[in-house]
């Protein structure tokens, strides 16, 4: 006679916590911040305190929207079918609200962090700008009627408005009390750079997400077209951050910054090129990635100088 125990659930790793927060994407966040650092040296206002909060606040929404996403296609079901690392609500590594307890810690924290930093520079009307910031990253996917899931472009502009422009002249903001023309250029850039890396996410998914009943811009747009639109994102931003340090720098450093940046976005544009699919495609996720922390560190640097 035999006797056999329940099989325990699997408990998550501390690997299966960092998929979870998806530490690659963070890169991303960092950029814009970066360039804003660096144009507040240009204008003589840098301060590494300010800097760092901004980093911070960058860094744990990006956590958080990433928490906020994994909890919310999970419980929809749309994460089922999917190219990519595990996730744990769907997975059912981790009971749900756990997940959902970590996108609002995040949330949290980084309201903290940047309640502090409005404290500091004194520039209250952010907190409504933080706000919108931390709604915008829930709604992404969250809620009755995500706008995620509409594909009429709101997604790709909330990540120009916010991974781009407020990220980046918000940073300079709070430090030099300022936004230049030619900073809004170099938020541009960073803000198309950011699309770019939405972009070729959603172009890898779109079989998926057709399967789940999930539209986004890349499926509306379908998939030749959606190459074409990420090819001309790459060089609109490394045209645009030139622009910018050349208006708010040096022309010399801006032509080749521009070289630079066109080079660099070329592994990401060669698998799209070459018409990669499915998990092909995340070599050219991993690109973009890298082709957008590139663009920060480079811009902020040479604006700095």
């Amino acid at each position: 006679m035999s006797s056999h125990l329940p099989e325990l659930p699997a408990r998550p790793t501390w690997r299966d916590w960092l998929e979870g927060a998806r530490l690659r994407t963070l890169p991303a966040a960092a950029a814009p911040v970066l360039v804003g650092a660096g144009a507040a040296a240009q204008l003589g206002a840098f301060s590494w305190g300010k800097s760092v909060l901004a980093l911070l606040v960058a860094l744990l929404l990006q956590v958080g929207v990433n928490f906020a996403n994994d909890y919310s296609d999970g419980i929809r079901g749309t994460d089922q079918v999917r190219v990519g690392p595990v996730r744990l609500t769907a997975s059912g590594l981790v009971p749900q609200r756990q997940v959902l307890a970590l996108a609002l810690g995040c949330f949290a924290l980084a309201g903290l962090a940047g309640l502090a930093l409005v404290a500091w520079a004194g520039t209250w009307w952010f907190l409504l700008v933080g706000a919108l910031a931390i709604a915008v990253a829930w709604f992404y996917t969250g809620g009755k009627n995500p706008y995620g899931y509409l594909g009429v472009g709101l997604s790709e502009l909330f990540v120009f408005v916010f991974f781009g422009l407020v990220a980046t002249v918000g940073t300079n903001w709070v430090q030099a009390y300022a936004a230049p023309a030619w900073l809004w250029l170099a938020a541009s850039g960073m803000g198309l750079a950011s699309v770019s890396l939405l972009l070729v996410n959603n172009l890898r998914d779109i079989p998926t997400d057709r399967e789940v009943g999930k539209t986004t811009v890349a499926v509306r747009m379908g998939d030749r077209a959606s190459r074409l639109v990420f090819l001309a994102l790459l060089v609109a931003a490394s045209l645009l951050g030139a622009g910018g340090l050349a208006l708010g720098a040096s022309w010399v450093w801006a032509l080749w910054l521009a070289v630079v940046l066109l080079v660099v976005s070329i592994p990401a544009a060669l698998p799209v090129l070459a018409g990669a699919t499915g998990p092909g495609l995340i070599v050219a996720l991993r690109n973009t990635g890298l082709y957008t922390l590139i663009y920060g560190v480079l811009v902020g640097a040479l604006l700095a100088l």
